[in-house]
């Protein structure tokens, strides 16, 4: 019995040290592997003479981002990902299809009375950030900004339009440019956080025309995002 105290204290050191070693091998290894969701009101912009965007235009964004630390302290960090984002556009803008081509006009609602009128995008998206934040590996509520560059494929289109002359609804037209690629920016404190995409090409391709000059209009995204480990 005389030698239980003196085991007793090599037993908690030992736990100590093991401890120790867990907490290191904690925050060496410790990452911001993160799914994320975001919802954002999408705005055209860029838009040709008369198109207007009409009601609340949405996205919904999904999507898990791979964080790839690239100092000791873990702050400054590389984000490689996948996601899906869905996205719809209330305007005016008449897609129409005649004789196996597809015609572009401008509606005019004092002559017809329109009551839906959207198109739609569906993508796979890759994103690649650059990421600053002030975490650590026990605290999550921390400051954080993350910007980067994101590319699109685009899997499936669509447009629905809705009149007193009739409703015309089309899909996978070839009007939309596949690649649809821009900048992003994420910024704010703990779970919620402010969200910007910045379209750098064009949503239509370039035989997308209205009287007869290319529609060169990009996309811009506001939102919020938010981020779970």
């Amino acid at each position: 019995m005389k030698y239980f105290p003196l085991l007793f204290i090599i037993v908690i050191s030992q736990i100590g040290i093991a401890q120790s070693n867990d907490k290191t091998d904690l925050y060496k290894n410790y990452r911001e592997d993160q799914f994320y969701a975001s919802v954002t009101y999408n705005l055209l912009n860029s838009k040709p003479d008369g198109l207007a965007q009409s009601g609340f235009s949405t996205g919904f964004h999904i999507g898990f981002i791979r964080d790839m630390p690239i100092n000791e302290d873990r702050d400054f960090a590389i984000g490689l990902g996948i996601g899906f984002s869905s996205n719809s556009y209330n305007q005016n803008l008449s897609i129409i299809e005649e004789n196996e081509e597809i015609i572009f006009s401008i509606l005019n609602e004092d002559e017809i009375n329109v009551s839906k009128n959207k198109f739609s995008t569906y993508l796979v998206e890759v994103p690649l950030e650059i990421r600053w934040r002030t975490s650590t590996a026990s605290d999550y509520n921390f400051w954080r900004i993350y910007t980067g560059f994101k590319l699109g494929y685009m899997v499936y289109n669509s447009t629905k339009l809705k009149s007193e002359a009739g409703d015309v609804q089309l899909s996978n037209i070839d009007s939309f440019n596949k690649f649809q690629y821009g900048l992003t920016l994420s910024a704010g404190y703990g779970t919620w956080n402010f969200h910007a995409y910045y379209g750098l090409n064009s949503i239509f391709n370039d035989d997308s025309k209205l009287n007869n000059e290319t529609i060169d209009m990009n996309v811009i995204r506001l939102g919020l995002i938010f981020y779970i480990l």
